[in-house]
């Protein structure tokens, strides 16, 4: 397992200096300091018990093999599910067919390579583009480590899709930015981090993104940012712990390492964790970017984050004695009220992210 993590890293750190070389309005990319975060040996087993309750959960047949999703709300975006779930298996180093849980990932794979072409379900949904990004994202982290063909026809055609539905009106307060669904509008920031992290990922794989697409999404950013350093859902709104998460960790994909917004942006999520924990509406939401923005930060700040929100989630994780297995799981609560699949895949990214597996979540 040593030497695979091992060769995974190199192999990502030489993926992401490729693709740094001409990452679209990127400034230059200050050395960020190491850090001494580690998964525990007792954290290691937390993990290991989520994707076997992950695993356990998958369904095994039907119109809707190879996909997750438990509660109502979970079945109805189970595209989103999936691509949330299939990261979550990625982050501790499961491929198709590689890796204790390689078949899941095959699988939940093979479901999200169905569909239209470019799609992945029908685009006239009303939240359509949550389920489009989500999904990119993880055929795009899939596609940069297998080279799949069949991957790679259906990554460039989502992206296509994502490049066409983005706002290119000029002086409208949604410029750069994207909506619900797949066409020309508003915008706001929810949307459109799973765009722009979905842009990335597949750039990060070799897939062609124009240097526009990227400008006018890190200009719609920009705009929805205040001056107590956290930012709108839009321009002119107020912040959140959610929507800072997102627009930061958008704004380093983007190349924006070093930016003083993301810095400021940084520290208001610090702030927002250690006054309010996992109280934050949309917390969950905000954890799956706020985690891999503060690990870009590195250093103290990583260590910090990686210290409250992991013990948040270890505080809160079920245990779960099954067929002579121990799984854990995560209830949803609150503002989290997604489904218990979706809780589990955000909390195993987090605590799994130290592996540095996913190409995306390197510095």
């Amino acid at each position: 397992m040593k030497i695979l993590r091992q060769l995974n890293i190199s192999l990502c750190i030489c993926m992401a200096s490729v693709c740094n070389v001409e990452v679209a309005g990127a400034a230059e990319k200050k050395p960020r300091p190491r850090d001494n975060v580690r998964v525990s040996p007792g954290r290691e087993k937390i993990i290991d018990g989520a994707l076997a309750y992950l695993a356990d959960k998958q369904i095994k047949d039907g119109d809707r093999k190879g996909s997750w999703g438990i509660s109502s709300r979970e079945r109805q975006h189970s595209v989103a599910i999936t691509g949330y779930t299939l990261i979550a298996f990625q982050a501790a180093g499961n491929l198709p067919n590689e890796g204790k849980y390689g078949k899941n990932v095959k699988a939940g794979m093979e479901f999200l390579l169905k569909g239209e072409r470019g799609y992945f379900l029908n685009p006239s949904n009303g939240q359509y583009m949550y389920e489009h990004g989500i999904a990119t994202i993880a055929l795009g982290e899939l596609y940069g480590k297998t080279r799949s063909k069949k991957i790679r026809e259906k990554l460039e055609n989502a992206v296509k899709v994502i490049i066409q539905a983005q706002n290119s009106q000029e002086g409208s307060h949604h410029y750069g930015g994207w909506r619900y669904r797949p066409r020309v509008g508003d915008a706001d920031i929810s949307v459109t981090v799973l765009q722009v992290v979905a842009l990335r990922a597949a750039k990060n794989a070799g897939i062609n993104v124009p240097k526009q697409t990227i400008d006018r999404a890190v200009s719609y950013v920009k705009a929805c940012r205040n001056s107590d350093g956290g930012f709108g859902y839009q321009p002119r709104s107020g912040s959140g712990f959610a929507r800072t998460a997102a627009a930061i960790y958008s704004l380093q994909v983007c190349g924006e390492y070093g930016d003083r917004d993301v810095e400021k942006g940084s520290d208001y999520l610090m702030n927002a964790l250690r006054t309010k924990g996992s109280a934050h509406t949309w917390y969950v939401y905000g954890s799956f970017y706020a985690a891999p923005a503060q690990y870009m930060r590195g250093g103290k700040r990583w260590e910090d984050w990686y210290k409250v929100a992991g013990d948040l989630a270890d505080s809160e994780k079920i245990k779960m004695e099954e067929g002579g297995k121990t799984m854990y799981r995560w209830e949803a609560k609150g503002g989290n009220n997604v489904g218990p699949i979706y809780m589990t895949a955000v909390y195993t990214t987090l605590l799994a992210m130290p592996y540095s597996y996913i190409p995306l979540y390197q510095r």
